[in-house]
């Protein structure tokens, strides 16, 4: 636990959250500035700054509970879809520097756009790309 990050204080119960699951090694919370009814933050307790830190026990145990919490939210809120989003450095979009995954339920004309604009390659680019991170594996 880092004792100035928020997020550790927040899964680790110390400032109170609305809590919609728990367990030894994650808090599940709403978010204080909902991009739609029901987004929530997966915390894990132990401090990770992002996904270039976090073990990989930490990481498959992740999208277990991400997937049981996103199960629950389409049964109770009736969301018609669901965006599940992690943010990696400041130029990615994230603001508190605690590994986290929102879960975002969608629903129909729900105002929100959570997208990217499609670009283009070419398959000996794709190809290049690809051996350069096979290499680094």
């Amino acid at each position: 636990m880092d004792n100035n990050c928020i997020f550790c204080k927040i899964a680790n119960g110390e400032i109170p959250s609305s809590t919609v699951y728990e367990d030894e090694m994650f808090r599940v919370i709403l978010d204080l500035s909902p991009a739609t009814k029901g987004h929530a933050l997966v915390l894990p307790k132990q401090h990770f700054r992002n996904i270039f830190d976090i073990d990989e026990k930490t990481a498959s145990k992740l999208f277990v509970v991400a997937s049981k919490v996103a199960r629950a939210m389409k049964e109770t809120l009736k969301c018609d879809g669901m965006n599940i989003v992690q943010n990696n450095e400041e130029i990615a979009g994230q603001t508190v520097f605690h590994f986290h995954l929102h879960i975002i339920p969608r629903y129909t004309d729900d105002g929100q756009n959570i997208n990217w604009t499609p670009g283009s390659s070419k398959p000996e680019e794709l190809q290049q790309i690809a051996a350069q991170i096979k290499s680094a594996l």
